[in-house]
């Protein structure tokens, strides 16, 4: 008898996550047999819960804060682009158990720009990222290898922006938190990957004074989904993208490798994660 296929989400805590209700409405919608349920997992487990989970009929899972990176480590193989970003959030288990890990993160955030940006094109200049975290990391990544010609990274702490610099190449270069202000002049993309405004966390209260009403500008945080920063972009002119897409793109690859189905993001899907 074939086992029915079972993923899910690891992180610690997790009950905040929104897959379970992203994947749950893909499965219900293609009328497949599987299940995909959230781990809340402790650090010192994830390695034990890993290897065991093959074992139990998962043919995968998602991982999350704070685990992306020691995932990353324990897997038996990596792909180029985990390689490069540092760290996992996507992984197959294959017949022997063998943990494959990818980051999807990056293809998440492009098919998003494209899809809420219809015409918008990495090379059309430089981009601005605020922060330097993992979701940083995978946006750089995805930013450099889509053409753009230079970006410009500014974070609180420093010296986390300086590491990306001197991963990433020449083509990456960093701003004082204190002029965080000049990173827009003549960006064509601009990015928050900060917390900056999110429900529960600091507001984002950065001054737009040299933004460019022709710039396309994105927010990783989708709680709100209007965010003040996408708000006050629109009020110059900007287009703007809200960060649930990312969300929605980057549990597509996984997906498809664990339930042998590639599917569709579509608005009744964003009602269903909105609602989660």
């Amino acid at each position: 008898m074939t086992r029915i296929p079972l993923a899910g989400v690891i992180g610690h805590p997790i009950h905040h996550s929104r897959s379970p209700a992203l994947h749950g409405h893909w499965l219900k919608t293609y009328g497949i047999r599987g299940h995909y349920i959230p781990m809340d997992v402790a650090e010192g487990d994830l390695e034990a819960v890993l290897r065991t989970l093959p074992k139990a009929g998962f043919v995968g899972c998602n991982i999350t804060i704070p685990h992306k990176e020691t995932a990353l480590a324990l897997a038996d193989v990596v792909s180029d682009r985990a390689a490069r970003i540092g760290a996992a959030n996507t992984l197959v288990f294959d017949e022997t158990g063998r943990i494959h890990a990818d980051n999807t993160d990056g293809i998440g955030f492009l098919a998003n720009l494209i899809e809420g940006a219809p015409g918008w094109q990495a090379k059309a200049g430089p981009a601005a990222v605020i922060g330097a975290g993992g979701a940083a990391r995978a946006i750089v990544v995805a930013l450099l290898e889509a053409g753009c010609p230079g970006i410009r990274i500014s974070n609180r702490t420093r010296t986390r922006a300086e590491v990306l610099c001197a991963e990433f190449g020449p083509r990456v270069v960093v701003q004082d938190w204190e002029k965080v202000g000049m990173i827009f002049d003549g960006a064509a993309t601009v990015v928050n990957t900060s917390s900056l405004g999110m429900a529960g966390k600091a507001a984002f209260d950065l001054t737009l004074d040299a933004l460019s009403p022709t710039a396309v500008v994105t927010d990783c945080v989708y709680t709100p989904l209007r965010t003040d920063f996408l708000t006050a972009a629109a009020a110059r002119g900007c287009v703007t993208v809200d960060g649930l897409g990312m969300l929605l793109h980057q549990a597509v690859p996984g997906f498809e490798r664990w339930f042998g189905r590639r599917p569709e993001v579509t608005p009744e899907l964003r009602a269903v994660v909105l609602a989660a």
